[in-house]
C-alpha cells in the first residue's frame, strides 16, 4: 500500500529529527570494572567452626557495593591435588550459605572441578576444605567459579535499557589487547553501584586494573 504524503513528511520529520540529535556520548555507555580475586563467604556457624565459638568478623576495608566489605581474617582452601592455596580473604557480611570463589586458575591448582555459577547458586557446586586457626571445614558443595555480571541500581538499567536477569554483551580493551565478553548478566538493585565484576584470569587475559572500563555491546 502506497504511503500517503502526510505519511510520508511524518517520516522525514523523524529522520531529520534523529539526524540533528547530539550523538551520545560513548563514556556514558562505558561501565568500571572490578577485579574479584579469590575469596570466601561465611555463615556464622562455620565462622566458629573456623575461628572458635563466638568469634567475629574483622572488618577492614569497604568494597565497591555498598554493605560489602574485606576482612582481616584469612583462611587456606586445600582440594584434592593436596596443593593449599593460602591466605584467602574472607569477606563480609555473613551469609545464609558458605561460599568460595575462586579463577580457573585457581581450580587447576587445586584440582577441583568448581562450575561457572551466579553468586548464591551453589546446589551441586563442587566440595572443598577451608582450614582455619580452630578448626577444618569441609564444604560438601559451594565452591565456584564466579560467572561475569554487571551490578547496576534502578536508574543504571533504565539507562542502559536493561532489566535484572538479562544477559548482555560488552567490548573489552585496555590499549593493548581487546575481547568481547559474551553472556554478560545484568543484577539490578536499589543497593548497587554500577561496576562489572571479572575474576583475575578475565582481568589478567585483557590487561585490566581496577576501574578500567567496559563498553556495552548494542546490537
Amino acid at each position: 500500500m502506497a504511503l500517503t504524503s502526510e505519511q510520508v513528511a511524518a517520516i522525514v520529520r523523524q529522520v531529520l529529527t534523529n539526524l540533528d540529535a547530539p550523538p551520545a556520548d560513548p563514556a556514558d555507555m562505558k561501565i568500571p570494572v572490578g577485579i574479584s580475586n579469590r575469596h570466601i563467604h561465611l555463615t556464622k556457624e562455620d565462622l566458629e567452626t573456623l575461628f572458635g565459638p563466638g568469634y567475629e568478623l574483622t572488618p577492614i576495608k569497604d568494597l565497591s557495593q555498598p554493605g560489602q566489605y574485606a576482612c582481616k581474617e584469612q583462611l587456606t582452601l586445600i582440594g584434592p591435588s593436596m596443593r593449599p592455596i593460602e591466605g584467602v580473604r574472607v569477606l563480609g557480611p555473613l551469609r545464609k550459605r558458605s561460599q568460595v570463589e575462586i579463577s580457573v586458575t585457581d581450580s587447576y591448582v587445586l584440582k577441583v572441578k568448581p562450575p561457572v555459577r551466579e553468586s548464591g547458586d551453589l546446589d551441586g557446586s563442587a566440595p572443598i576444605t577451608i582450614v582455619g586457626p580452630k578448626g577444618i571445614l569441609q564444604l560438601k558443595e559451594g565452591c565456584i567459579i564466579a560467572n561475569r555480571h554487571i551490578h547496576m541500581s534502578p536508574a543504571d538499567a533504565a539507562k542502559f535499557g536493561v532489566h535484572d536477569g538479562e544477559y548482555i554483551n560488552v567490548d573489552a580493551f585496555s590499549g593493548t589487547k581487546r575481547t568481547r565478553w559474551y553472556d554478560v548478566q545484568i543484577r539490578v538493585s536499589n543497593q548497587f553501584r554500577l561496576e562489572m565484576h571479572i575474576d583475575t584470569d578475565d582481568a589478567n587475559a585483557v590487561g585490566f586494573k581496577n576501574g578500567s572500563t567496559v563498553t556495552v555491546v548494542k546490537d
